[in-house]
């Protein structure tokens, strides 16, 4: 390779001298990523074998031919670059380049370099093109960001199915409510049927005697009572039945609706408790609660309800195992002028440092081989800090039981400062 350009196409020689130096003749040949040298009409002056490599032409077919004769793909943004720099006399650099050989089936890819090569006096006489290949990087890039859109699609769906999870857990809670609840109704309900069967027996056989005329004092003074008994084990009976209906229909609409009201703290658990109460007397264990009383809230009191219904399931399923029975004790209280105590405590089996720890982390579960989905404490310490607003605290001991303190604001959105 001469120390100037080749002649172009036809004879006609070129002004530009590339390489007064042979060692720089020999760097430009050796360079590890592609050189050129174009004419301000774009035409190859210098090319290097590796910038060839983008089209697949011989370093002699490119000297004193176009752009548009070797690159035709690239021909309209080489010739509009070029003459950003013959006007502006500034080097354009970062541009990127994408190309596919006929002779090859992967784009490739690089990014160039363009200097304006001045003559002593200052005229710009041809423009100098470096290019890097970036192949291997921008494939990289690709596989990068295809393992994050599927990592993204992923955690979307992680995210779906916990929520699907939470739902199903809430109906799978109310679910018990529903059953404990039925179970209880189904006493006084069933008393009262058993009463009033018997009644209708003695109305019939009253009536029948008083039909014969043979009605006498007595027979009359005994009717009356078992009239008077009935009476009163109806209304005592379907009393409670209401009132277990009332307090499930008052939980389920909180749960429902989960809109904020003000509401007293104490006769909203009391409700609660009505429904939960079954389940815990089924398991052979002791519920105490104390709340005091005139205790009021302007919060959400379906999310508190769900809160104190699966810390009730949570110790159910857990603290008390194999059929062992216990007491599970539950204060509301007044902390200072604007927040409410809650501790729910039981005297089971306690947990270790291991899984007091994990207590509340997503799907975390010691009885996972028995259903357990690991989200009822998880579900908690959601509703208690986002839409109570409160913070949760658990102490528990292996053999010693577990206490749940739960500190939450009167107000929701009011905090105080300590």
């Amino acid at each position: 390779m001469s120390n100037t350009a080749n002649a172009r196409p036809g004879g006609e020689p070129a002004a530009v001298m590339l390489f007064p130096q042979p060692a720089l003749q020999l760097v430009y040949d050796t360079a590890p990523i592609g050189l050129a040298c174009l004419s301000p009409d774009c035409r190859y002056l210098q090319i290097n074998q590796r910038l060839t490599e983008i089209c697949g032409l011989s370093v002699e077919y490119h000297l004193g031919r176009s752009v548009r004769d070797c690159v035709p793909a690239l021909a309209d943004s080489v010739e509009q670059i070029v003459r950003s720099i013959m006007e502006s006399g500034e080097p354009v650099i970062g541009i990127e380049v994408a190309g596919q050989r006929a002779d090859q089936v992967d784009e490739r890819f690089w990014v160039t370099y363009w200097h304006p090569l001045r003559a002593p006096s200052g005229q710009i006489v041809a423009i100098n093109v470096a290019a890097e290949e970036i192949t291997e990087r921008k494939r990289s890039e690709q596989a990068l960001r295809q393992a994050r859109d599927a990592a993204e699609a992923a955690l979307q769906d992680l995210r779906e199915a916990q929520a699907s999870l939470v739902e199903a857990e809430k109906l799978a809670a109310l679910g018990r409510m529903v059953a404990g609840v039925a179970h209880e109704v189904n006493n006084p309900v069933g008393i009262s049927l058993t009463v009033a069967s018997s009644l209708q027996r003695r109305t019939e056989r009253f009536a029948a005697e008083a039909a014969r005329g043979g009605l006498r004092r007595s027979t009359l003074t005994e009717f009356v009572d078992a009239i008077n008994d009935a009476s009163k084990q109806l209304v005592t009976n379907l009393n409670r039945a209401a009132e277990l209906v009332s307090a499930f229909k008052q939980v389920a609409a909180d749960d429902d609706q989960s809109e904020r009201r003000e509401f007293d703290v104490g006769e909203l658990t009391g409700r609660i408790l009505v429904n939960l109460r079954p389940e815990f007397e089924e398991r052979g264990i002791l519920l105490n609660a104390s709340c005091e009383p005139d205790l009021r809230m302007n919060s959400y009191p379906g999310p508190y309800g769900q809160v104190l219904t699966n810390l009730a399931f949570n110790a159910i399923a857990h603290a008390f195992l194999d059929g062992r029975q216990g007491a599970v004790d539950l204060i509301v209280r007044a902390a200072g002028p604007d927040h409410v105590e809650v501790v729910f405590a039981d005297n089971g089996s306690g947990m270790s440092a291991e899984t007091r720890r994990r207590a509340f982390d997503p799907f975390f579960t010691t009885r996972r081989h028995e259903g357990a989905t690991g989200l009822g404490l998880h579900i908690v310490h959601n509703i208690v800090t986002e839409r109570l607003g409160g913070r949760i605290r658990l102490d528990s001991k292996v053999g010693s039981g577990t206490r749940v303190q739960l500190l939450l604001p009167r107000i929701v959105g009011e905090q105080s400062a300590h």
